[in-house]
C-alpha cells in the first residue's frame, strides 16, 4: 500500500493529480547507481572467458555453455530467433541467415502426373462453357455450339481419367451438370429441339444432381414452342410438383406457363383457374391481362369488368416523379438528382409504368365493346375505372381513342364531336385532339377547318411535330410554299425523326425548283426508311428531272426490288430504257407492267408498236383488241386491229372488221375509203355501195364546212371578199378537218408501197389518210414515253401526296 497515493481531499479541483507517480523499481536511469544491478553484471557467466574443454553430461551431450566445434550451447532450449552467441567476438550479427547462401530451388513440379493432368483438364473445361456462354450472349449461337460440344466431349475424357485416378465419389458433379445443362441451352438456343430434350433428360434422370427436376420447366418450354400443348402442361406440372413451396417466385411463373398453354389450346376455363390464383398469390400485369384475354374468350361480361378493375390495382412498385424534381436550390442535391434522373433504374420504372399503360389501353379498347351495348358505353365505363386509379392521365387517351373508333367505323361525325370536347382540356391533350381534328378535315379538303384546328393544336403545344406538320400542310395546299417549308423546318427542329415532316418538306422544295435541297432531304429519308416505296420514287423521280436516267433508273430498279407488282414503277423502267434505246430492257418492263395492270392505254399501245415495228402484227392484234375494250369510243383501235389484219395478209378478217367499223361509226371516211380498196381489190360487189356511202359522206362533210365557212365570213366581214370558191379549199378543209380523225402521230408511218393491193390507188388514199402500219422512216419518242409524259406520272404516282400526321 506504500506505492499507493490517494489524493488530498483539499485539492478537489487537481483531476490528474498522481499520474507522475510510479515505482522507482523501473527505473532505468538509475541503474548505473544500482550496486546489486552492477554486481550482477560484473559476475555474469556469459562473461567468463571460454574453457578449452567440452563439458559433456552423462548422457553424452554437451553441457549447458559448453564449447564444441567453436560454438557455444545455448543458455536454454529459448532463445531469440536467428541469435547464436558465438564463441569469439567480432562475429556479424545475421538474424536471417543470409550467410548461409540462397534457398535450394523449389521441387519442380511433375506435369505428366495424373493428377495434373486432370487438373488442367479441368481448367479447360470451365474455359469452353465460359466460352460458349460468351458468344451466346454476343449472338453468335453456332460458335457458343460448337463450344458447348467441345466443353462435353473434353468432360467425358475428364470423367474416365478421374475414374481411373481416384475412387467416383470424388467425380466432379457440379462440372457435369453445369457442361451438360449448357449444351441443353444452346441446343435449344439453335432451335435443335430434339437434341436438347435429350440433353435434358440426360441431366433429369441422374439422381445424383439434386434440383435437376426443375429443369421440367425448360423442357416444358420446348415443347410450347414446338406446339405440343398436352406434353408441355405435362411437364410444366411436374415441374411444379418437385420445387417446394419456399421457392414462391418461381411457382408463379409456372404457372403463368401453364395459363397462357390452356390459353393456346383453347381450355379458358382452366386457364382462367391458373390466372386467378396467380392474382390471388402475386398480382402481375402479365397475368391480369391474360385473365382479361380469357374472360373475353368466353364472353363472361362481369368477370371482364373484374379483371380489369384488378389489372388496374396492381402495384407499379416505381417512384414518383416527384422524387426527380430538386425542391431547393442545394448543388449537391441538384447534383444527385440530374445523375439519377436518366440511370438504369430510372429507365427500368419507365419502361415498366410503359408497359402497364400499353396492357391498360389495349384491354380497355379489347373488352369497350364487349362490356356494353355499344362500344361508346363501354369506353365511358372504362374511362371512369381509370379516372378512380393510379393511371388518371390514361382517361384522356381513352377518349382520344373512343374518336379513333368512331373513324374506323367511317362515323366521322361522331368523331368530330368527340374529339371537340378537348378544346377546353389542359394543354397536352387539346393539342393531341386539334391535331386529329386537323388532320380530319385536311382529309376531307376542308381546308380551312384544317388550317384553324392545325393552329389550335400548334398554340396548345408550339413544340407538337404533328400540330406543326398539320399545318404545313394546309399551307401547303394554298400554294405558300415558302411558308410551309418553314412550318416543317420547325418541325425536324422540335423533332428530328418526325419523318413526315422530312418527306413534306422534300416535296416542298421539289416544287419549288430547289431539287438539290429535295434530294438531300429525301436521301436523309432514304437513310431512316431503308424499304420505303414513296421515298425511292421521289428519288428517282428527283434524278429525272435533273436529267440524270442511270442515276433514275438504278433507283426504280430499287424500287421495284421493294415492290416488285408496281406497273407504273415498270412503265416509268421501260420509258426511261426506250429513251436510252435499249429496246430490249424497254420491252420486258412494259410487259412486266402490262400483266400487273392491263389496262394502260400507254403501255398498250407502246407494246402494240414494238410489235409492229418488228414485223410481229400478230401480236400486236391482242393489244389493239384490249385498248378498243378499255375505249370502245375510240376508232383509232379498231382501225389498229383491221390494218394488222390485213398487214398479215388475212384480207377477209381485214374486211370483216372494216364492216364491223362500219356499223358502229358509219360516218368514218377512212373505213369506208379501206372498204372501196379491199372490195375492188378483191372483186365485191359491195363495193358500189361503199364508193357511194364515201361520196355522200365526202358531200355532206364539204356541206358542213362550207357552212362553217360562210358563217365565219359574214362574222368576219372583209374574210368573205377572200378569192377562191368553195371547191379550191376544199381539199385545205378536208385534210384539216381529217387530221383530228388520224391516228396518234406516235404511230405515224409513211404510206405502204410494197402492198399489191395499194398500188393502183395508194395517192389518192394518202392524200386525206396515213396509214399507220406502213414502213417507218424515222420514230419518235415512243408511244408510251409521250403518252406517260402528258399523264404526268410524276404527279400521280406514289408519294407526291402530303402526309399529314
Amino acid at each position: 500500500m506504500e506505492n499507493v497515493h490517494l489524493a488530498p481531499e483539499t485539492d478537489e479541483d487537481d483531476l490528474y493529480s498522481g499520474y507522475n507517480d510510479y515505482n522507482p523499481t523501473y527505473d532505468t536511469e538509475e541503474l548505473e547507481n544500482d550496486t546489486a544491478f552492477q554486481q550482477a553484471v560484473r559476475t555474469s557467466h556469459g562473461r567468463r572467458p571460454p574453457s578449452k574443454t567440452s563439458l559433456v553430461s552423462s548422457m553424452g551431450r554437451p553441457m549447458t555453455g559448453a564449447i564444441q566445434d567453436g560454438v557455444t550451447r545455448p543458455m536454454t532450449a529459448v532463445r531469440a530467433a536467428g541469435f547464436t552467441k558465438a564463441a569469439f567476438r567480432g562475429t556479424a550479427f545475421d538474424p536471417l541467415g543470409q550467410a548461409r547462401g540462397p534457398a535450394p530451388p523449389l521441387e519442380a513440379r511433375n506435369e505428366d502426373s495424373p493428377e495434373e493432368k486432370i487438373r488442367q483438364l479441368e481448367k479447360k473445361v470451365n474455359e469452353l462453357v465460359e466460352e460458349s456462354c460468351i458468344a451466346n450472349s454476343c449472338g453468335d449461337l453456332k460458335l457458343a455450339l460448337e463450344k458447348a460440344k467441345d466443353a462435353g466431349r473434353k468432360e467425358r475424357v475428364l470423367v474416365r481419367q478421374r475414374e481411373q485416378v481416384t475412387a467416383p465419389e470424388n467425380i466432379n458433379l457440379d462440372l457435369t451438370y453445369s457442361v451438360l445443362f449448357n449444351l441443353a441451352s444452346q441446343y435449344s438456343a439453335n432451335d435443335m429441339y430434339a437434341e436438347a430434350l435429350n440433353t435434358y433428360q440426360v441431366i433429369v434422370r441422374n439422381k445424383m444432381f439434386s434440383n435437376a427436376g426443375r429443369l421440367k420447366v425448360n423442357m416444358g418450354n420446348i415443347y410450347l414452342k414446338q406446339r405440343n400443348y398436352s406434353k408441355a402442361i405435362k411437364f410444366y406440372r411436374m415441374a411444379l410438383d418437385q420445387i417446394p413451396s419456399v421457392h414462391k417466385e418461381m411457382r408463379i411463373k409456372i404457372m403463368q406457363n401453364i395459363g397462357v398453354t390452356f390459353i393456346k389450346t383453347g381450355q379458358y376455363s382452366d386457364a382462367i383457374n391458373s390466372f386467378e390464383h396467380v392474382m390471388s398469390v402475386a398480382p402481375s400485369l402479365k397475368a391480369g391481362f391474360n385473365l382479361i384475354l380469357s374472360y373475353f374468350a368466353i364472353g363472361d361480361r362481369e368477370k371482364m369488368k373484374k379483371a380489369f378493375q384488378k389489372l388496374i390495382a396492381v402495384p407499379l412498385e416505381i417512384d414518383e416523379d416527384d422524387k426527380y424534381i430538386s425542391p431547393s436550390d442545394d448543388p449537391h442535391t441538384n447534383l444527385v438528382i440530374e445523375a439519377i434522373k436518366n440511370d438504369h433504374l430510372r429507365q427500368m420504372e419507365r419502361e415498366r409504368k410503359a408497359m402497364a399503360e400499353k396492357y391498360i389501353m389495349t384491354a380497355a379498347k379489347l373488352i369497350a365493346p364487349a362490356i356494353e351495348t355499344s362500344f361508346a358505353v363501354g369506353y365511358d365505363w372504362c374511362v371512369e375505372v381509370v379516372k378512380a386509379s393510379q393511371y388518371v392521365e390514361l382517361a384522356n387517351d381513352l377518349e382520344i381513342n373512343k374518336a379513333i373508333t368512331y373513324l374506323r367505323q367511317k362515323d366521322f361525325n361522331q368523331a368530330v364531336e368527340t374529339l371537340k370536347m378537348f378544346e377546353k382540356k389542359d394543354t397536352r391533350v387539346k393539342s393531341a385532339a386539334a391535331t386529329n381534328l386537323s388532320f380530319l378535315y385536311y382529309l376531307e379538303n376542308d381546308f380551312a377547318q384544317a388550317s384553324s384546328y392545325a393552329d389550335l393544336a400548334v398554340n396548345s403545344d408550339r413544340y407538337n411535330p404533328s400540330a406543326l406538320t398539320n399545318k404545313g400542310n394546309t399551307v401547303f395546299a394554298d400554294g405558300d410554299y415558302e411558308k410551309a417549308a418553314e412550318f416543317y423546318r420547325e418541325a425536324l427542329r422540335n423533332d428530328s425523326s418526325c419523318t413526315e415532316a422530312l418527306y413534306n418538306i422534300g416535296l416542298t422544295y421539289k416544287k419549288l425548283n430547289r431539287l438539290d435541297e429535295a434530294l438531300d432531304c429525301f436521301l436523309k429519308l432514304h437513310a431512316i426508311l431503308r424499304n420505303s416505296a414513296q421515298v425511292l420514287h421521289q428519288i428517282a423521280s428527283i434524278y429525272e428531272l435533273m436529267e440524270d436516267p442511270n442515276q433514275a433508273t438504278e433507283w426504280l430498279m430499287q424500287l421495284i426490288s421493294v415492290v416488285p407488282t408496281d406497273s407504273r414503277a415498270l412503265c416509268k423502267l421501260g420509258e426511261l430504257y426506250d429513251g436510252e434505246g435499249d429496246k430490249s430492257q424497254a420491252f420486258q418492263h412494259y410487259y412486266e407492267s402490262y400483266r400487273y395492270f392491263p389496262s394502260n392505254i400507254g403501255v398498250i399501245e407502246w407494246l402494240g408498236a414494238y410489235y409492229i415495228d418488228t414485223q410481229f402484227c400478230e401480236k400486236a392484234i391482242q393489244y389493239f383488241e384490249r385498248a378498243s375494250l378499255i375505249q370502245p369510243t375510240q376508232v383509232k383501235w379498231q382501225l389498229m386491229v383491221a390494218s394488222c389484219f390485213r398487214r398479215s395478209g388475212n384480207y377477209q378478217k381485214a374486211l370483216d372488221t372494216y364492216k364491223d367499223i362500219h356499223r358502229k361509226f358509219p360516218e368514218n371516211a377512212e373505213c369506208l375509203r379501206f372498204l372501196v380498196r379491199l372490195c375492188t381489190d378483191i372483186g365485191l360487189k359491195e363495193v358500189q355501195e361503199y364508193a357511194t356511202k364515201l361520196k355522200r359522206l365526202e358531200k355532206m362533210k364539204e356541206i358542213r364546212e362550207q357552212r362553217i365557212k360562210s358563217g365565219r365570213d359574214g362574222s368576219g366581214g372583209s374574210r368573205g371578199r377572200r378569192d377562191g370558191g368553195a371547191g379550191s379549199d376544199s381539199g385545205q378543209n378536208y385534210s384539216a378537218s381529217s387530221k383530228g380523225e388520224r391516228l396518234s402521230a406516235k404511230l405515224r408511218a409513211l404510206p405502204g408501197t410494197n402492198e399489191p393491193y395499194e398500188s393502183s390507188s395508194n395517192k389518192e388514199i394518202d392524200a386525206s389518210y396515213v396509214d399507220p402500219l406502213g414502213p417507218q422512216v424515222e420514230r419518235p419518242k415512243t408511244a408510251a414515253k409521250k403518252r406517260i409524259e402528258e399523264d404526268d406520272f410524276a404527279d400521280e404516282e406514289l408519294g407526291d401526296d402530303l402526309l399529314p400526321e
